[in-house]
């Protein structure tokens, strides 16, 4: 019996130990593949020998060949690579062989980046030629040493673009992005250039701005003409369909100093190299308004300790309603407003906004109506002798906590609650 016991615990412990191991290969040209014996089976040859060494260890030979003849080190984009990634990922491999260190990578980012997805999945990386095994202490000592250029190579390289497209910004000269409404990019890069007919609504819609000094109106405008942002297609021919105006993207365009001819950078503008579609003194009019409006909002940011925070909704739209607030005379009036209506203007939605005072009373007003029934309180579980007190002294928590949802209709004025499965009648 005990014998039996042992054996049977020897062979868990043997699977429990086992080590998979994939061989990875490649070779930078096409040149020799066709030979009966080439480098890649050389390669292969030798991490086979090196994982027969280690038998003692668990150390298994994987049958899957991931071998890349005639693709550079210099890319990750070899098919053999990712295939082995995937199974590294699936959990597949333990152990990743190779001759020697290039032939994984010959880039020190794209390799350090490797070894962080092999971290990730558990998976140990040996050079059969060289002394890396991060399997051992000095193989991770190794390992470190090198992500450590890796991080230092990193900086250097993201400090030098810094510098380069700073200098490019002070030239004038437009670096890469999304392209705006108005402008194209001339072929092969590099240069901004006028198209005519986005010219002509950017044009618009600076004086749409000038007109209304207000967003929500320009935006409603804007979805009335059928007007939308830039449609583009990438490099790769992915097509990206322009979306209609919202407040923080209208915003976005009528404060792009490129409209102006401009280049702005940390803050300063220079003179660009491309075209202006607007003066530059309108262009300047609109920003330093909308650009106070943002500094005095972040002056008086007020937090807003509203009691139907998260759970109003419109129901014409069935978009939350959002708690806000205006100030006139020294005198602070909030307000609850459909999100629809503060995006795209308060024409795309008939319920706009409420007073905040006016529909949290209804709130308040119908659960303390629907608490008096004692089978409400019983499908909520709220003791019979606590719900009153609890509702006076701390209304927020206890509209939140029980009530589901709720729902006002800006046409009729109706507000319902629904408290878990229970859906109070309309107030009065």
């Amino acid at each position: 019996m005990s014998d039996g016991f042992e054996q049977r615990g020897a062979r868990d412990k043997s699977v429990s130990t086992r080590v998979r191991c994939a061989i990875y290969t490649r070779k930078s040209t096409e040149e020799g593949l066709e030979q009966d014996f080439n480098s890649l089976h050389a390669q292969r040859e030798a991490a086979e020998a090196y994982i027969k060494s280690q038998k003692h260890l668990g150390w298994t030979l994987l049958v899957n060949h991931y071998d890349d003849g005639g693709f550079s080190g210099g890319s990750l984009e070899r098919p053999a690579l990712q295939k082995l990634i995937e199974d590294i990922e699936g959990k597949r491999v333990d152990c990743v062989v190779v001759y020697k260190v290039d032939r994984l990578s010959r880039s020190l980012l794209d390799f350090a980046r490797l070894i962080d997805r092999f971290d990730k999945s558990s998976v140990s990386f040996v050079s059969v030629t060289q002394q890396f095994n991060t399997t051992t202490s000095l193989g991770r000592l190794t390992l470190n040493i090198l992500l450590s250029f890796a991080q230092f190579e990193r900086e250097i390289i993201s400090e030098r673009t810094r510098d380069k497209m700073s200098a490019a910004r002070k030239k004038g000269k437009w670096v890469g992005g999304v392209p705006v409404l108005g402008y194209d990019i001339e072929a092969g890069g590099g240069r901004l250039i006028v198209n005519e007919p986005e010219a002509k609504q950017v044009w618009d819609i600076f004086q749409l701005f000038r007109t209304h000094a207000s967003l929500p109106p320009v935006v409603s405008e804007l979805r009335k003409r059928g007007w939308i942002n830039k449609s583009w297609t990438s490099k790769r021919g992915i097509s990206h369909k322009g979306r209609p105006f919202k407040k923080a993207s209208l915003r976005r365009l009528l404060t792009n100093a490129a409209y102006a001819g401009k280049v702005e950078y940390r803050g300063t503008t220079y003179d660009g190299e491309h075209s202006a579609i607007v003066e530059a003194s309108v262009w300047q009019e609109i920003n330093s308004q909308l650009r106070s409006e943002l500094r005095g909002r972040g002056v008086v940011r007020v937090k807003q300790e509203a009691l139907l925070a998260g759970i109003l909704y419109c129901k014409n739209c069935e978009k939350p309603m959002i708690a806000t607030y205006t100030t006139k005379r020294s005198r602070r009036f909030r307000y609850y407003v459909c999100k629809a209506a503060q995006l795209h203007g308060y024409e795309c939605c008939p319920t706009k906004s409420i007073a905040a005072d006016k529909i949290e009373t209804s709130v308040v007003t119908q659960l303390q109506i629907a608490l008096t029934s004692d089978t409400v309180r019983g499908q909520l579980c709220i003791p019979n002798d606590e719900w009153e007190t609890s509702l006076k002294d701390n209304p927020a928590y206890q509209v939140r906590s029980i009530a589901k949802k709720v729902s006002y209709d800006g046409i009729s004025g109706d507000v319902v609650l629904t408290l878990g499965a229970y859906e109070c009648q309309p107030s009065a």
